[in-house]
């Protein structure tokens, strides 16, 4: 008899700003953030079996080889034991195409689409009502239960209090991961200063722009200390604000993954391509509009993988070796990428002028000069400066 599998999408979370509002007592930090889905992530497979067991693959995969034990199976163990004790077995298998420890909730995401998936598989939502899985989600970590809710919604407490989004319109959006992972530990060690107060968001945005407008009040108060632990940072958000088209620029949770805010899903897809360059995952597609309340399906876009490279990832991420960095001539938005793509100045590699440590000549003192310089100064410095960065 054929194997019954059954599948989810784990969408990528992105913070579209991030306030640390105060500490508990008990060291957890209290936040107020607005999360938003777009149409990239990973994918989990199930099927049922008499023991529990895990296999990964996938662009990333590779990078969760060392966890034992990680959350999509603690997910599955604390499902199981709702009705006092392990009865039930799944094979999982998971697509792993997000980048690990990047800011966009990755682990989180996989972690609530095997709690959904389960819930199907094992036919018992009924069994773990939502107050029961809201639990589960909360004790696996802060993300997960807005990533349970899997729509865009406002984040308050510790990650356990959700509310309704403002409406949000259609648009496009950009992610960039520089090839880097950032403990968000270290993060919030870094941080330095007080806190900040909850935002003030409208009840609906009419349009991309306005929400890019009322969003750049806000902001994210990991991005600073994050930028002192990995100065590639600023140069991602300074290449992300210098594409025309781009609304807000903003590096999402403990990052490193930035992203940038577009009009429309096919001027964001131009800029993925436009921006693309060896070692750094980019995607670029839509963000779809949900007004507050409201459920629907947001479209999955795939961004083409740019002539040349090789190894792009699944669902429009792009990863590897790109000896070309204008996209072929079958990618959707090419002619828009190519108009684009004079005004980011020369992003491939240069041959020489990396440091051991990564780094270009003058790569710190540029860096020094990001917070009193308009970043489209700096992009274009560092660009003319050549070879600013091989990751």
């Amino acid at each position: 008899m054929p194997e019954t599998w059954l599948s989810e999408f784990a969408p990528a979370k992105v913070n579209l700003y991030l306030h640390v509002t105060g500490r508990r007592a008990d060291g957890y930090h209290l936040l107020d953030s607005l999360a938003v889905f777009p149409a990239v992530g990973d994918r989990l497979h199930a099927t049922p079996a008499d023991a529990l067991s895990l296999s990964v693959e996938g662009e990333f995969g590779a990078d969760l080889a060392g966890e034992a034990d990680n959350l999509v199976l603690r997910a599955a163990r604390a499902l199981g034991g709702t009705q006092g004790g392990w009865t039930k077995g799944a094979r999982i298998r998971l697509e792993k195409h997000l980048p690990v420890a990047s800011g966009i909730g990755g682990g989180s995401a996989d972690a609530a689409a095997a709690l959904r998936l389960l819930c199907r598989l094992w036919g018992r939502p009924a069994a773990a009502p939502p107050v029961a899985l809201a639990s589960i989600a909360l004790e696996l970590g802060a993300d997960v239960p807005v990533c349970l809710a899997n729509r865009p919604a406002r984040m308050g407490g510790v990650g356990e209090a959700l509310t309704p989004a403002p409406g949000l319109p259609p648009c496009g959006m950009v992610l960039i991961n520089p090839g880097v992972s950032l403990a968000t530990a270290a993060v919030f060690r870094a941080r330095a200063g007080g806190f900040s107060a909850p935002a003030e968001l409208p009840a609906f945005w009419p349009d991309a722009a306005a929400m890019a407008g009322d969003l750049a009040r806000p902001r994210n108060d990991l991005e600073p200390p994050a930028i002192a632990l990995c100065p590639v940072i600023g140069v991602v958000l300074a290449a992300l604000a210098d594409v025309p088209g781009c609304l807000l620029a903003r590096m999402s949770g403990s990052g490193a993954t930035c992203f940038g805010l577009f009009p429309d899903a096919a001027t964001a897809e131009a800029a993925a391509c436009a921006l693309a360059r060896p070692g750094w995952w980019c995607w670029g597609g839509a963000l779809g509009g949900l007004s507050s309340g409201q459920s629907g399906e947001r479209r999955k876009v795939r961004a083409p993988p740019l002539a040349g490279i090789q190894g792009a990832a699944p669902l429009g991420g792009v990863r590897g070796e790109a000896p070309a960095l204008l996209p072929s001539p079958d990618c959707p938005g090419a002619e828009l990428a190519k108009a684009l793509r004079p005004g980011l100045g020369d992003l491939s590699p240069a041959p020489d002028g990396a440091s051991p440590s990564g780094k270009a000549t003058d790569f710190d003192s540029v860096m020094r000069r990001f917070e009193s310089s308009r970043p489209s100064q700096i992009f274009q410095q560092l660009s003319r400066i050549g070879g600013y960065l091989r990751l």
